[in-house]
Parts: structure tokens; C-alpha cells; sequence
């Protein structure tokens, strides 16, 4: 048994490609390709000593008998005789063969039988294997030596020839043939070069052929043959012996053809780390013997032999000379020779023996550089010449071989694997395989180690963790040489044991994480390595260690850099989107500058897709030239913002970390700052003035970054998908749930304080007064965190509509939660209307999938941006096919069993239930604003009836002030008076000049409305319009337009419409700018509302036929004051009527005059006994008793 002993190790595992092959069936003859027979063969040259001798399936032993001179001529003729038949019989045609029958006249039909049965080469194979048994067995010395010389030069010859001989030879004698060519080569005796050589001559053919190479490889101790015929691969003779015609350069090409086919295998295919592309050379079930060979030799460097290594007199007059081949089969020769020390021991030539070496140390360190030139010892080349194996640094290959069949035997099966661990229990083979210096031995060692790991059935053993460290040290050297593959499997197999092993993962936090950065920059091309780093950094930083602040921002820039990266893959993303989310959640205010920078590279990214230049000279319709200059607007107001952006984090990260730093290279986020969007900022960031941004700027930066975001991608589905892969909803839940802003301004007044303390204690003693600065808590402000939760939302709820985002939403019960909870208003600073309606359709959207009723889909309510419902907390919100979402209600069901304590999702679920017994609401109403409006500010309760201007002038605020702020009277009142009733209320942008903005025209706006309405399955059920001002004229284009477009279902179940001083004839408000074109620069909408407009005239007139056919109730309001438009000097305003009675009266239907009301106001009661409330609600029970 061989030993196994904690040594200095020198190896790297090299990956082979490999097929298993089963024994080639007999070949046919191939007449075009003859075997001429050596030109040696009447040579008689005296034979050195014997080697060891053939026996079946390992060797046969000589027996020495006593023969006469004439008895071993007869010998010899006939076993000549025979073997020239049989060689015959294997390379001649057909036409050959009936000339040696002719030539046989007495005995012919026996001939024939004879010849049948030996046609096939392997027969003949059989017969020569025979023959020169019966000679071993009774030749003496002498013979017996020339006859193997000669043996192994037929044999060279055959397989030589072709494809189909090779196999003949490789199953002959079931193998036999191969195994007597195997012990051939591993003998070491001084008299038996020549049978060596050309045993190694035939060897090297036999391997290069992948059909066979795996049945030869794959012989019993062929491992450890190969292996002894490597260390004694250095010729010794005495210079009294006898050359044979064989010796000489022939001997030493053969044993050098064999090393290079060894080596070829060795180093091919050492390119890829997917071991399901490797089919193992060698058996499932290999003999411990063969394995523990390979260990000692991979992990002592020498092999432990019988004899000894010759004398002095050798081929290379004792100067210790050796020589390597090259792969060129039809001639190889020494193309490079080395000096050697003599000693059979794999390693530097410096090396000392085997006893002296140090075990390897229990805890390796990690590896900060790398000296190739350790690997060179002493060894002094004579020559060089192109074409070595580059990773040969000694005149031996015996380790890189080793390591390549350790690597194929636990590719091969589990048994081996768990023979290899049981014989390497300290696993101080596979480390010395970790740390050789060979490219191969690393390679294949650190395969050996992944496989290992990979097994679990296999116990872990206490080196994992210096493997560990050892395969990120060999990672991080590759990736500095540009060396992919090696870097590839190194990572592979450090990726299972930080997997797998607790401690490997607490040593690399510890000191690894550095070479993983370094590793990350070096290889930003390659998406293998990348992918595999980002989920070892995830295993690291996301279970029960964390990184550290410093470390998170140190790794910020390449894990923003592999979620927003255009090559990155999902694996990649996903990776770092955790990790940054555990970032962000360890670090809360802290993390403000990455979030930040986060959505800064979003916009950026997005902004990169959306600059499309405009042909030049292209014709666009009116609408289309409308909606493109839109486009360009929020285009150029993204980019600006996202100046802003950048700008915000690095005053931020200066804020945080000081600018006074001395040196930039220290700075822990240099590399985020590094990215595209920062450099120019970060370049002009001085490190010496004053700090002057605060929280809340950089509040406001991350909301208007939110808002262009927005409005880029709402109509996008294209960016949409985008922004959910690049983890945007991280950054939304965080928006959402945390405050980190409010932290951080309660971070910045509290240092505030400090500050100021500090001043006035300073100033007691000296006696002057303390100075306030920018930064005194006295000037702190607060940031605007509800509006940034309010446009999160929206942001989501455009987003919900993705079935990636809703499989995602759904998965976290934390935020359904939350969703729920502010939804239904229980969730602090979440009072905002339009919050908790996005709230509310989010959950609608993602618990509502798509069912199959018989053979037709049921499409749920999709509720999109721009459509809100009024009071989402009442229980009839659900899906439209009148059940609640099994999807939701398993979620919410989960959550309250596993939180029994909490009323909220139970509150919940019994509000669900509730509104499954309660049944449908019978009518839906939506409320529609006017110009300048809003979906809910329009709504509110009046303080009185009559408007006073804003301070800001114009009538661009004509609507901002109106009103009690933060009322609804629908929410209020109407939710209560009419309980029957689902309330909607829609959104869309109008401006009266192009100086606040392009806006749509009437028809692209209730073109829009409509799919928004039809998708949120309004139109299904009995609908009343409530409209202010254009939302009139909006209410009416789109049933216009939904009768054009087949859209029937909306028009026939729309039972009324309130209009409130809409101007079906025009409007004054719209006649002022169009005739002063120049100075207010009127947008389309108001150049539609112009009295007289033929538009308006086609529209009222639809509506009319309508009415008369009964399908629709009609109630008109009218307003009597005129209203303030602009506010001159010394409280003198503009006033204007905006709306006459004349416009306001559509000809038909109810009309209610408004006493003492101007425009703004008349929708806008101050209780619930004004007519503007008393009469609609009058109107909608009159329709529901209809």
C-alpha cells in the first residue's frame, strides 16, 4: 500500500474531455494501407538484461529452461514464421491471402479454415500474444529479450497503420496485449530500453486515438505503469552494453511520443467547467492501489520504486539530461532538453528529499501576489524551443497526470469519490494539487475539489476551509493573467465550499472579500465568472453574516454595475439585487447614497433607450406631433434630473464620509462614483467647502428622480420590464416601508446640536456668541417622504400589471400586508388619498389572475394609472367575476394564521368575506375634473362659493387653493348617502398654455380614458359620469368615440351624466389666449373649447340623440359669478365668466342654476343641502329606482 504522508504539494487538477469507449469490434482489413515489416529484423545485436516479464492481465513470470542451440533455432523459426502469417493476414487484400493459398497446394481446405478464422486482426493479435508466451516461457535470456524487442516493434508497426488496427490490438487477449505493453514501459532495467521504447512508441499511438485512448487508460495499474514509465523516463545503459538497432535516437523518440500523448491529454479541454461535457477516461471502479498511486504522487512529488536508478553511464554521458516530445506521432523528437539533479522526485530541481519537506500548514493565508519565477528552481534550459507545454516546470509529468486521472475518477463515480477522500482524510493531496505551480494540476485539482464538495453524501473534512482559500487565491492569480478557465473552475469549486462549509464562509469575510472585488473588476467581460462570484457573494452576505458598512460600499459600484449591466444575466441581477437589499435593510439611512445611486443608474439607463432622434423633414399627424413633443418634454426633464441625481449622491457621500479624505482611492464609495453618472460631479466635488446639502435635498432629488422614472415608463411596457429586472421594486418596497429620509434628518439635527453645544460651551468660556450655520438644527428640514411614498406607489401600481411584478408582490407577505394595512388607513403618514387607492388596485391587480370559465377566458379589472377608487378600504373591492381572489385570500389567510395576535389581516379577510355576501354594487360612478384639475382636489368640500386668485397669479393656479384641503365630499358623503355605488375617479393632464407644458388634444385624451375605463371593467355594469368644466366635454368624446369604435357595452349601460358648467358651446376662458396667441401660446385642448367649435356642435348633438332615445338622464349646473383669473396690483384680479348659462344648458336634460357660485366652486358644495350636492344626489337615486 502506498504511503500517504503529509508532504509539500505541487498540483493542479486539469480538466479532461473524455469519452468511454467499449472495445472496438474486430476490424476489417484495409488493403490500401499495408504494414511493411521493420527493416531491422535480420539484425543480431546483443539484447541487454531482461525486463519484467508478460502475464495475463498483469504479468507472466519467466520460467529459465535448458534448450539446445538447435531447439531454439526451431523456436525461433517457427514463432517467426508464425508471426510474419499473422501480420500478414492483418495488412494484405484479399488477392494476397489466395496467393498464400495457392502457394499451400497439399493441405488447401485446412489452409482455408485456418485463414478464415484469422482474418480479423485481433485473432492474429491472440496468436502473436501466444506465441510469445510459449517463447518466454521456454527461451533463455537471450531470446527472450530479442523476441520482446521485437514484439513491441510489430506492435508499434500495427497500430501505426489505422484506426481499426489500434482496436484489433487494444481487444486482444481481453486486453491482455495492452497490459503486457503497460508493464513494458513502466520497467526499469537498465537492459531493456529498446522493448521500452517501442512499447511507449506503440502506447503513444494507442493514447492519441480517442476511440481507444479510454480502454487503454482504463487496464488495471494502467495509472500506476504510466506513471513509473514517467519517472524512469531517462535512459541509463553501461557503455560496455551492445546498442540494438532500436537504441539510440529511436529509443528516445518512443519514450518521448508517449510523454507527449500523456501530456495531450493532460492539457486538452482544459477550457470549460461544465463537467457534464466530460465523459471520464477512466473506470467507475478503480482499484484503491491505482488511486493511492496518483494521491502519493500528487501529494509527495515522487513515486517510491524498486532498484535502482542506474549509473552514471547513460544516454547522456551522466550529465543528467532529459528530454520532453512534442505531439508530432509521424517523427517526434526532443525539441527540449533540461539538467536534472538525478533524483526522481517531482518538484523544483532545488528540491530537497522527500523527508526534509514540511507538512502542509493547517490554516493557509490568502495569497496576495503570485511569483512565477518560484516555479522555475534551479532548472537551466538548454534550449527552448516553441511548442513545450507551457505549464511543465520540471523535466517530469508524472504530477499533472496524476492530478488529470484523480479528476477523472471522481468524474466517474461516487465510489471513487468517496476512495479518494477516504485515502486523503487530511486532504492535504488535494490542497498540494491546490498550490502547485503547474496550470494543469490547479486545474484538475480544483475539479477534484468541487466534486467533492458537490457530493453530499461525503463528510466535510477540516481542510475545506483551507481549499477554500486556496481556490480564491488561484481565482484571483488567473484573473490577473487573463487565465478565464482556470479562474472559472477555481470559482466553481470555492462557490461549494463556501456553500457547504460555515467556517470557509466566516475566513473569507474575513479576509477574502478584497480578492473577490479585485476579481469582479478583472473579469467584467466574462459572465460565467461574474455569475458565480455575485452567488458566492450572496451566500456570504445574505445568510447569518452580513457585510460590513464600509464593505457594502466598497461593493456598491459592481453590484450596481451587475444589476443594471447590459450583459448581465438574470443570475447575476438577482444575485446583487438581494445583496443590495440586505444592504439597504442593515443600513438604513446609512445606505441613502446606494439606493440613490440605484436610481440614478436606472434613470440612466432608461434615458439611454428613450433618446431615439427625429427624422428630419417627417410628416406626423397632429396628435402624433402632440404626443412626440410630450415625449421629448419628459425625456429632457429625466435628463435633467438625473444631473440632479448624481449631483445628490456625491454631495451625500460627502456628507456621510467627510471630503477631507486623503485620498480618493481610500474613499469606500469610489468605485460606485466611479460609474457613468458620477464621474463629473465626483471629479468637482471640493473636498474643503462648506457642507450645504442636507436631507432634504436629497429627498427631493429621489422624488423628481421618481417622477421622471414615471413618466418614461407608463405607457412603456418595454421599460417597464426593464425597470422591474434592474430591481426597482427593492427600491420601491424600501421607498414604501422604511423612512429612511426622516432617519436621516433626525441623524443630521441630532449632530446639529452636538455641533452647536459644543459652540456654546466654547462660547461661555471666551464669552461670545455661538454662530449658527447651515447645518444647526434649528435649520433642518424636513424632507418630503409622503410624496415620495405617493409616487412609489404609482410607480408600482404602473408596474403590477407585469405578471413578474405581481409573482414577486405576492411571494411577500410583508408588503401585501402593508399594502392591506394602508389601504384600509392604518398605516401612519399613509393618509394621503391617492396612496391608498394605489394601494388598494396593487392588491386588486395581483390577487385577480385570469380564469377559465367553460371555453372562454374571464379577463379581470385591470386598474391602471391614471384610475383611482374612492374609499378602498369599503369591503366591496374585489374581482370582477364576483368572487374574492383565491390567490389573496390563501395570502391573507396564511399570514393571519401565522400571526393570530394581528387584527389586521383578519380584519381583512372577514372585510372579504363581508363583501362576498353582501353582493355587487349595482351602479359605478366616475368623476371626471376640468381644466387644471385634479382627481381628487376638484372633489373637495367649498369653504364659500366665490374663488379668491392665487398669490402666484395667471390662471395656470386657478384651481390649487379651491376648497378645504385633504376633503372628498364623494369619499365623505356621497360613499355614505349612496352606498350602492363603486366611486372612481380619473386623472389626466390639461394645460391652458404650452408654457406649463404640452398636453393632449380632447380626442387623444378620451381615447386614452376609455381603454383605461374598459380595462377596469367599467362599462359592465350601470355607469353615471359626475364631470367639471372640459371633464364634460372628455365624458362625451369618449362615449362618442366608444360607439365608433364598437365599444357598446360602455354607451348602452351609461345611465347619466352630471355636468358641472361644462361649456358644450365653448368657453370665453378658451377665446381670451387663442386671440392673444403670442403672449399666452394656447395648447389644442383649449383651442377645442373656442365657442363656436364644430367639434363641440358633433359631440352635443351625439348626446342628444341619446337622451331622446331614453338611454341617458342628463343634469347640467351653471354658475352665476364671474371668476378671478389674474390678481393685479393693490388687490385688483382679472374676473371673467368662463362658463355662460347659454354654453352650460346642453338643450336637454335638467338644468340647475347655481346662486352666488363661480366656475371653480360649483362642484364644490359646502354641505350636504347645497343644491350642487342635494341634486345629484337626487339624480343618482332617481336612475337606481329606474
Amino acid at each position: 500500500m502506498l504511503r500517504l504522508c503529509n508532504k509539500s504539494r505541487r498540483t493542479v487538477l486539469l480538466r479532461p474531455l473524455f469519452r468511454s469507449l467499449s472495445s472496438s469490434p474486430p476490424p476489417h482489413r484495409h488493403p490500401e494501407n499495408p504494414i511493411v515489416s521493420p527493416n531491422n529484423l535480420t539484425n543480431t545485436h546483443h539484447i541487454p538484461q531482461s525486463p519484467s516479464i508478460l502475464r495475463q492481465h498483469n504479468s507472466l513470470s519467466p520460467q529459465h529452461q535448458p534448450h539446445s542451440r538447435k531447439t531454439l533455432i526451431a523456436l525461433s523459426a517457427t514463432l517467426i514464421s508464425t508471426i510474419l502469417a499473422s501480420i500478414a493476414l492483418v495488412s494484405t487484400n484479399d488477392n494476397v491471402c489466395a496467393d498464400v493459398e495457392r502457394s499451400i497446394e497439399g493441405s488447401k481446405d485446412a489452409i482455408k479454415k485456418v485463414l478464415n478464422r484469422m482474418r480479423q486482426t485481433g485473432v492474429a493479435a491472440t496468436v502473436l500474444l501466444k506465441s510469445l508466451r510459449s517463447v518466454l516461457s521456454s527461451a533463455n535470456q537471450e531470446v527472450r529479450l530479442g523476441f520482446e524487442l521485437r514484439v513491441a516493434a510489430f506492435l508499434a508497426d500495427i497500430v501505426t497503420a489505422n484506426e481499426s488496427r489500434r482496436a484489433a490490438i487494444v481487444g486482444a487477449g481481453g486486453g491482455a496485449v495492452v497490459d503486457w505493453l503497460l508493464e513494458t514501459v513502466s520497467s526499469r532495467s537498465g537492459d531493456s530500453w529498446g522493448t521500452q521504447a517501442e512499447a511507449a512508441r506503440a502506447l503513444a499511438y494507442l493514447i492519441a486515438d480517442e476511440n481507444v485512448c479510454g480502454n487503454v487508460l482504463g487496464r488495471p495499474c494502467a495509472v500506476p505503469n504510466l506513471l513509473r514509465f514517467i519517472f524512469s523516463f531517462q535512459p541509463k545503459r553501461s557503455n560496455k552494453d551492445r546498442r540494438s538497432s532500436l537504441d539510440g535516437s529511436n529509443t528516445l523518440r518512443g519514450r518521448s511520443m508517449l510523454v507527449a500523448a500523456i501530456m495531450d491529454i493532460v492539457t486538452s479541454n482544459c477550457d470549460s467547467v461544465d463537467k457534464d461535457s466530460f465523459q471520464p477516461f477512466l473506470p467507475a471502479d478503480a482499484d484503491n492501489r491505482d488511486i493511492a498511486a496518483a494521491i502519493e504522487v500528487v501529494e509527495e512529488g515522487c513515486m517510491h520504486l524498486d532498484g535502482s536508478q542506474g549509473d552514471e553511464n547513460d544516454d547522456d554521458g551522466g550529465k543528467g539530461i532529459r528530454g520532453i516530445g512534442m505531439k508530432i506521432l509521424g517523427g517526434t523528437t526532443v525539441v527540449g532538453l533540461s539538467r536534472t539533479d538525478g533524483l526522481l522526485k517531482m518538484g523544483f530541481s532545488d528540491m530537497r528529499p522527500l523527508e526534509s519537506v514540511k507538512p502542509i500548514p493547517e490554516n493557509i493565508s490568502f495569497q496576495k501576489g503570485y511569483d512565477s519565477s518560484q516555479s522555475q528552481g534551479n532548472s537551466t534550459f538548454i534550449s527552448v524551443v516553441p511548442g513545450l507545454w507551457d505549464d511543465l516546470q520540471c523535466e517530469h509529468v508524472a504530477v499533472p497526470f496524476a492530478a488529470w486521472a484523480l479528476a477523472n475518477w471522481a468524474l466517474a463515480s461516487e465510489g471513487n469519490r468517496l476512495h479518494i477522500q477516504e485515502l486523503d482524510q487530511d486532504g492535504h493531496a488535494i490542497m498540494a494539487a491546490l498550490t502547485a505551480p503547474e496550470r494543469t494540476v490547479k486545474w484538475h485539482g480544483s475539479l477534484v475539489a468541487r466534486l467533492l464538495l458537490e457530493d453530499r453524501n461525503l463528510p466535510l473534512i477540516d481542510s475545506v476551509t483551507d481549499w477554500s482559500s486556496s481556490l480564491l487565491s488561484t481565482a484571483f492569480q488567473a484573473s490577473k493573467t487573463e487565465d478565464i478557465p482556470l479562474a472559472q473552475v477555481a470559482l466553481s469549486a470555492f462557490l461549494v465550499s463556501v456553500d457547504r462549509s460555515s467556517d470557509a464562509r466566516k475566513v473569507v469575510m474575513e479576509k477574502g472579500l478584497h480578492l473577490m472585488r479585485d476579481i469582479a473588476k478583472q473579469t467584467l467581460k466574462h459572465e460565467h465568472v461574474q455569475e458565480t462570484l455575485a452567488k458566492a457573494l450572496k451566500l456570504l452576505s445574505t445568510g447569518d453574516s452580513h457585510l460590513s458598512l464600509e464593505e457594502s460600499q466598497k461593493w456598491s459600484g459592481i453590484l450596481l454595475t451587475w444589476v443594471c449591466g447590459k450583459f448581465s444575466s438574470d443570475a447575476i441581477r438577482d444575485s446583487a439585487i438581494k445583496i443590495l437589499y440586505c444592504i439597504l435593510e442593515d443600513y438604513g439611512p446609512y445606505s441613502v447614497p446606494i439606493s440613490q445611486g440605484w436610481l440614478t443608474i436606472l434613470l440612466t439607463s432608461i434615458l439611454a433607450d428613450n433618446k431615439t432622434p427625429t427624422v428630419k423633414g417627417s410628416t406626423q399627424p397632429k396628435s402624433n406631433k402632440v404626443k412626440t413633443q410630450i415625449d421629448q418634454s419628459n425625456v429632457i426633464f429625466a435628463a435633467q434630473i438625473s444631473n440632479q441625481l448624481a449631483s445628490a449622491v456625491v454631495n451625500l457621500a460627502g456628507n456621510q464620509l467627510g471630503r477631507d479624505t486623503g485620498s480618493i482611492d481610500t474613499f469606500p464609495l469610489k468605485d460606485l462614483l466611479a460609474l457613468e453618472p458620477f464621474v463629473v460631479p465626483f471629479k468637482n466635488m471640493k473636498k474643503d467647502s462648506s457642507l450645504k446639502f442636507d436631507a432634504a435635498d436629497s429627498a427631493l432629488a429621489t422624488l423628481k428622480g421618481i417622477k421622471a422614472i414615471t413618466g418614461l415608463c407608463m405607457e412603456d411596457s418595454v421599460c417597464q420590464n426593464k425597470l422591474a429586472d434592474f430591481g426597482v421594486l427593492c427600491l420601491l418596497k424600501r421607498f414604501l416601508l422604511r423612512d429612511d429620509y426622516e432617519q436621516l434628518a433626525a441623524i443630521e439635527a441630532y449632530d446639529a446640536s452636538k455641533v452647536f453645544e459644543k459652540q456654546e460651551r466654547v462660547s461661555n468660556v471666551s464669552g461670545e456668541e455661538p454662530v449658527l450655520d447651515a447645518t444647526d438644527s434649528s435649520s433642518i428640514r424636513v424632507p418630503p417622504t409622503a410624496h415620495i411614498r405617493r409616487h412609489a406607489a404609482r410607480l408600482l401600481n404602473i408596474l403590477s400589471l407585469l405578471p413578474k411584478v405581481q409573482k414577486a408582490i405576492i411571494a411577500d407577505e410583508t408588503w401585501c400586508k402593508w399594502l392591506d394595512d394602508c389601504a384600509n388607513g392604518r398605516i401612519s403618514g399613509c393618509n394621503d388619498l391617492k396612496i391608498q387607492s394605489y394601494a388598494r388596485a396593487i392588491l386588486l391587480n395581483i390577487f385577480c389572475p385570469e380564469r377559465e370559465i367553460g371555453n372562454k377566458k374571464s379577463l379581470c379589472s385591470r386598474y391602471e394609472d391614471m384610475i383611482f377608487l374612492i374609499n378602498p378600504d369599503l369591503p366591496h373591492w374585489k374581482c370582477s367575476d364576483g368572487t374574492v381572489s383565491d390567490i389573496g385570500t390563501r395570502t391573507l389567510s396564511d399570514a393571519a394564521a401565522e400571526n393570530p395576535d394581528n387584527g389586521t389581516l383578519s380584519s381583512s379577510l372577514n372585510g372579504s368575506n363581508e363583501c362576498a355576501e353582501s353582493g355587487d354594487p349595482s351602479f359605478d360612478i366616475v368623476f371626471v375634473h376640468g381644466l387644471r384639475g385634479g382627481p381628487f382636489k376638484t372633489w373637495r368640500l367649498g369653504e364659500n362659493k366665490s374663488s379668491t386668485t392665487s398669490k402666484s397669479g395667471l390662471v395656470e393656479k386657478i384651481d390649487e387653493e379651491a376648497g378645504k384641503e385633504g376633503t372628498c365630499w364623494p369619499k365623505e358623503w356621497l360613499a355614505i348617502d349612496f352606498p350602492h355605488a363603486r366611486l372612481f375617479t380619473v386623472k389626466y393632464k390639461t394645460n391652458l398654455t404650452q408654457w406649463s407644458g404640452a398636453s393632449l388634444p380632447l380626442q387623444e385624451v378620451s381615447s386614452m380614458l376609455l381603454k383605461k375605463l374598459i380595462s377596469a371593467g367599467i362599462g359592465n355594469r350601470p355607469v353615471v359620469f359626475i364631470t367639471h368644466s372640459m371633464g364634460g366635454l372628455v365624458v362625451k368624446q369618449m362615449l362618442y368615440q366608444a360607439k365608433v369604435e364598437n365599444f357598446s357595452t360602455l354607451v348602452n349601460n351609461t345611465a347619466g351624466v352630471v355636468f358641472y358648467s361644462c361649456p358644450h358651446f365653448g368657453s370665453k376662458l378658451a377665446d381670451m389666449p387663442w386671440r392673444m396667441g403670442l403672449v399666452f401660446r394656447p395648447t389644442p385642448t383649449i383651442g377645442e373649447l373656442r365657442s363656436g367649435s364644430p367639434v363641440l356642435v358633433v359631440l352635443n348633438d351625439f348626446i342628444s340623440q341619446l337622451h331622446k332615445k331614453g338611454s341617458l338622464d342628463v343634469l347640467s349646473f351653471s354658475e352665476t359669478m364671474v371668476t378671478p383669473i389674474v390678481e393685479g396690483y393693490g388687490g385688483y384680479a382679472f374676473r371673467m365668466e368662463i362658463v355662460p348659462i347659454e354654453s352650460a344648458y346642453p338643450g336637454f336634460g335638467e338644468l340647475v342654476v347655481l346662486e352666488s357660485t363661480d366656475h371653480i366652486n360649483s362642484c364644490k358644495p359646502v354641505n350636504r343641502t347645497d343644491p350642487s350636492y342635494k341634486e345629484t344626489l337626487e339624480f343618482l337615486q332617481k336612475l337606481k329606482a329606474h
